[in-house]
């Protein structure tokens, strides 16, 4: 490998989404951090599970992210659930604060990774699911294990 590169690292999932969302789109983007939350997330201590993001002012933000404090970390540790800006173009963040607006999407973090030692998010434009879709995609999953099982009994 050459030096610098590390390829990419998932610190965590949201799993969540998926069960709960389409998922129609994905972005990049980086956030804004504090040292010891790096560090944090490092040790792998953080939680998206109901978190989401906002467009506001221009500007993208998550909110609901758990970051737990960082243990070696003193005066420097800040709110483990505080509101985040997320880095991405301009033009891009006002495209998908019109989408948001008019067509009934949501913005969800999907995932939280390392590339290069930057910390990025990635981001779903999603739409939401109604209960009979889930079933429907629970179905669809136990059909699908269930052909797997008879194809490799053969």
């Amino acid at each position: 490998m050459e030096k610098g590169k590390k390829g990419v690292k998932i610190a965590a999932q949201n799993r969540k989404a998926h069960h709960d969302y389409y998922v129609e789109d994905r972005y990049e983007a980086g956030i804004e951090l504090a040292g010891t939350e790096v560090k944090s997330i490092r040790a792998g201590t953080l939680n998206l599970k109901d978190s989401y993001c906002l467009v506001k002012d221009g500007e993208l933000f998550i909110h609901g992210m758990h970051i737990s404090p960082y243990e070696k970390g003193n005066i420097f540790n800040k709110d483990p659930v505080r509101v985040r800006r997320l880095l991405m173009h301009k033009r891009e963040i006002r495209k998908l604060h019109a989408l948001v607006k008019q067509d009934g999407y949501t913005l969800v973090p999907l995932s939280v990774y390392f590339r290069d030692s930057r910390v990025k998010l990635e981001i779903g434009l999603c739409r939401g699911k109604k209960n009979y879709d889930k079933r429907d995609a629970a179905a669809q999953r136990d059909a699908r294990r269930e052909m797997d099982r008879a194809m490799k009994s053969r």
